[in-house]
């Protein structure tokens, strides 16, 4: 998430405001990233989503894979349910969490702590995709993917309906204002 604050945070406020707003929302996420409940103990893909899926011969091959990991084991499903680039329902989106979950055979609290995890996971992923596409604009001059903030921002708000993202939602309110989320940045 610290693109987000590298990038993101700076293109709206001041350099003043940018800082204080990032040591009080970094202090916050770190108490939230303490509540991730699954071990980093799977291979994570990283950037798995449609475009790096392929179907080869009746098979699913995956592609793009310099950036795999030893991580938790919802991150890739948020890459792939909360993908940015193809606008869902979060009607669907629950279909295809529970699809996974039934097929896994995650339930009870089992299936709490996968959901929490897939929460907090997507609020870290989204501020990080915030502040890539910021910096793609900003430092790279392509601006192919800011209209795909608003959206990220859309996201990043249906996964901190949580009780544990109410002091980072009410920060994020209060600096950034609805509006500006629905923003192209320039």
């Amino acid at each position: 998430s610290n693109l987000f604050f590298d990038w993101y945070l700076p293109s709206l406020l001041n350099k003043k405001n940018s800082k204080k707003i990032e040591d009080k929302l970094k202090r916050i996420l770190s108490r939230v990233y303490s509540k991730l409940n699954l071990p980093n103990g799977c291979l994570v893909h990283r950037d798995y989503h449609a475009d790096n899926l392929m179907k080869i011969k009746g098979r699913i091959g995956v592609i793009d894979s310099q950036d795999a990991l030893i991580g938790n084991p919802a991150y890739d499903l948020v890459s792939l349910v909360d993908d940015v680039r193809i606008k869902t329902s979060f009607k669907l989106k629950n279909q295809i969490c529970d699809y996974y979950l039934k097929k896994a055979k995650i339930k009870g609290i089992a299936r709490k702590k996968f959901i929490n995890d897939f929460d907090i996971l997507s609020v870290q992923r989204s501020l990080k995709i915030i502040g890539i596409f910021s910096r793609l604009f900003i430092r790279d001059k392509k601006n192919r993917y800011l209209k795909l903030i608003p959206y990220t921002w859309k996201i990043l708000e249906k996964r901190m309906e949580s009780e544990i993202f109410l002091e980072l939602r009410k920060i994020l309110e209060k600096n950034i204002s609805k509006n500006t989320r629905n923003k192209i940045i320039n």
